[in-house]
């Protein structure tokens, strides 16, 4: 059987549509018929060849679902006609110290469809079988995508802190990451700001589930935050560091600053506040299949969905660059015939 797949054949080099034999899953493995496939900006780890260890051609994507259309040996969890969905994580070594300590997503040897293996710019995809999550009934596939990333990265970086409704919970940008952190820190029931560039976006914010707005191009953010209390927790989405280090002042009494876009920049931080309120700054990455399970299902319960723009599979390299250009509202989704 041959179908279609969409690869890099090195780094730095297009996208391209091929034709490809369909492999057959092996012994705890399990192969999807993908009907959608998130495009992310972290593609372009393998699209321009940033990771020296990616081996070429390599189909990227990471935002998977679709059908399971075979298994392999060993797996009794899965079936075929299931709908399911994989995201960053896409496996684990079970030998590093993370691993040994139970926290799978930090494998130091991880799994990552679209960077390690092939990914799901693809009519199939084939994955390991602890890779994948259930995905509800009523969970459109180009909707529900996005959410094994981005909205697993929010929901889960989010629940993870040591924030409790009605806490003051701030989303630093409104963009593929942050538009769905707003609608999830709402839907907890936190006392929600948005943060932004411009007035333009506050009706926006709003919309989302946000109770306070604030623009950082016209507003001191750390000021303002300071006068609702200060937040319990800030949710950087944005990847400038300078921006970063604007808001991280706002912070109250054991705030945690949770970092989740990637700046090429440090970050600029007085230590004098972190040491008088407790406070901290870490980072975030994404969950393993079962914490997308949660993120799916607490969607589907609060309606939090992404902001989507659909291609056909066959307008990868157009999809892509859309992404790329920063232009797209919020979350570009590839779709194939399935």
């Amino acid at each position: 059987m041959e179908a279609k797949f969409v690869q890099v054949a090195k780094g730095g080099a297009p996208l391209e549509v091929v034709t490809r034999e369909v492999a057959e899953p092996k012994a705890g493995q399990v192969r999807i018929r993908v009907q959608a496939c998130g495009v992310c900006h972290s593609d372009s780890v393998t699209k321009e060849g940033i990771f020296p260890f990616i081996k070429y051609p390599r189909v990227p994507g990471h935002e998977v679902i679709g059908l399971v259309d075979a298994v392999g040996e060993n797996v009794p969890q899965w079936s075929v006609g299931q709908r399911v969905g994989v995201g960053w994580y896409g496996g684990h070594c079970g030998r590093c110290e993370p691993c040994r300590r139970g926290d799978l997503v930090a494998c130091q040897n991880a799994l990552i469809p679209g960077i390690t293996y092939d990914g799901g710019y693809a009519d199939y995809i084939i994955v390991p079988a602890s890779a994948v999550a259930a995905v509800p009934d009523s969970l459109k596939s180009a909707e529900a995508a996005p959410l094994l990333c981005a909205g697993i990265t929010t929901f889960n970086s989010l629940r993870n802190t040591g924030a409790k409704p009605p806490a003051t919970v701030a989303v630093l940008g409104i963009g593929g990451l942050g538009h769905l952190g707003i609608q999830f820190a709402a839907k907890m029931g936190f006392n929600t700001v948005a943060i932004a560039r411009g007035a333009d976006k506050a009706k926006f914010a709003h919309e989302l589930g946000a109770r306070h707005y604030i623009d950082s191009s016209s507003e001191n953010v750390a000021e303002a935050l300071q006068k609702l209390g200060g937040a319990r927790v800030i949710l950087a989405t944005v990847t400038d560091a300078d921006a970063m280090s604007a808001v991280i002042g706002g912070l109250g009494y054991a705030g945690e600053f949770v970092i989740l876009g990637v700046s090429p920049k440090p970050l600029q931080v007085a230590s004098l506040p972190l040491i008088l309120q407790r406070q901290s700054l870490h980072g975030w990455p994404s969950g393993t299949s079962i914490e997308s399970e949660d993120t799916l299902k607490f969607s589907d319960i609060t309606g939090v969905l992404p902001l989507i723009e659909k291609y056909p599979l066959e307008k990868a390299a157009e999809a892509y660059d859309r992404m790329m250009s920063g232009k797209a509202r919020f979350r570009v989704v590839l779709e194939t015939g399935a």
